[in-house]
């Protein structure tokens, strides 16, 4: 990727000085809205890597846990909703969600302190938040008629915020919908069949041309080595000043190996074994090109010579997990610590909100971002 216009560029002062992003998951999942409480991710990958996501807290790998035999989530779908499958939540998600108010949320985000937004446009379970024009080959018509994400960038930038996107191009449980229990079964589940490459390229493309996001922010990984540096060329071209992150990961030849079992367990043994003798957190390796590394619940050591960015929840989900309690999320005085904390090293805070179904934020979450938001005001 050397020989391209954007190659060593520095990464924009805009996101250097930014300081607090909020980050929002918000779909479907916000229906079931369940995930089992209590355990941190850096301490399941620890203590359970093997089967991981049964106890996983994030409530937006719903669909997922629930294929997996005497998860939490299992029992509890089985419990409450039978067989049901989960396209069944589409209907309840989308008469709630006409309840969203774009200027409500800017306005909340703008009084958090926040410089910047990144809105979820396509989780895991590949509904998309916008009335796409790329047609899903394998769950037609799966994206909302309602633009939430054009509502909200627009609403955004009104109150003087950059708004940034979030896609899913490393998992799309529509294209293959595999039981995830690990980091092995997850990349093995990275879909790097010709007509997934072509969907998500049109569809971060099409994202790009519509919305002109600041930042770029592609999740667990990308299909195709090949195609991402005309990718970034597009981006550049469309958005000078535009950011990207650091799960561009697109090594199809170890995603196509891990489908085979004595490869993957080869791999998982390999992970275990790194996980078991790190003594605390470890810098991953940087990709070729990206614009700051990404630090999700401190489960990487912060980066030594590049700008970075901490993402996590006030919780420990994204998604909204109807399931926590009060003690279950960081105060003010904690998120305030945490801010300072991340700013003293040298990186931006993406801090998330999960929203209700209906839109709403709960109070839990909106307490301390307005704690923050007034601390900041007034230093």
């Amino acid at each position: 990727m050397k020989d391209h216009f954007w190659s060593g560029r520095p990464c924009p002062d805009w996101y250097r000085q930014a300081g607090l992003g909020i980050f929002i998951h918000w779909g479907i999942f916000s229906v079931p809205a369940f995930a089992p409480r209590g355990r941190a991710i850096h301490d399941l990958l620890r203590e359970d890597y093997d089967e991981l996501n049964k106890h996983l807290p994030y409530a937006e790998w719903y669909e997922n846990a629930n294929r997996l035999e005497a998860s939490p989530t299992r029992e509890h779908h089985r419990r409450t909703y039978g067989d049901a499958p989960y396209s069944a939540f589409r209907k309840p998600f989308d008469e709630a969600a006409c309840r969203f108010d774009a200027a409500a949320w800017a306005d909340s985000f703008k009084a958090y302190g926040a410089r910047y937004v990144v809105f979820v446009t396509k989780h895991h379970d590949g509904y998309c938040l916008w009335p796409t024009g790329v047609p899903n080959p394998w769950r037609p018509g799966w994206h909302t008629e309602r633009d939430f994400v054009g509502e909200l960038a627009n609403a955004v930038r009104a109150r003087g915020m950059r708004f940034g996107l979030y896609y899913s191009g490393g998992l799309d449980w529509t294209a293959r919908p595999l039981p995830i229990a690990n980091l092995g079964d997850m990349f093995a589940a990275v879909p790097t069949e010709p007509d997934y490459v072509a969907y998500c390229l049109a569809q971060v493309r099409e994202l790009i041309d519509l919305y002109r996001p600041s930042v770029l922010w592609n999740d667990i990984a990308w299909l195709s080595g090949a195609t991402l540096p005309g990718l970034f060329d597009h981006y550049y071209s469309v958005v000078p000043d535009g950011v990207v992150n650091d799960r561009w990961l697109a090594q199809e030849g170890l995603f196509n190996s891990l489908r085979d079992e004595a490869n993957r367990a080869s791999f998982n043994a390999m992970m275990k074994a790194r996980i078991q003798a790190a003594n605390g957190p470890q810098q991953t390796p940087p990709p070729p090109h990206c614009d700051f590394r990404t630090v999700e619940y401190g489960m990487s050591a912060i980066p030594a010579d590049s700008m970075w960015e901490a993402c996590r929840g006030l919780s420990l989900a994204f998604g909204y997990n109807a399931q926590e309690r009060p003690e279950d999320f960081l105060d003010g005085q904690q998120l305030i610590a945490l801010y300072k904390g991340v700013r003293a090293n040298g990186g931006n805070l993406l801090i998330n909100v999960g929203p209700r179904a209906d839109a709403s934020i709960p109070d839990a979450q909106d307490r301390p971002l307005r704690a923050l938001g007034a601390t900041m005001q007034s230093a």
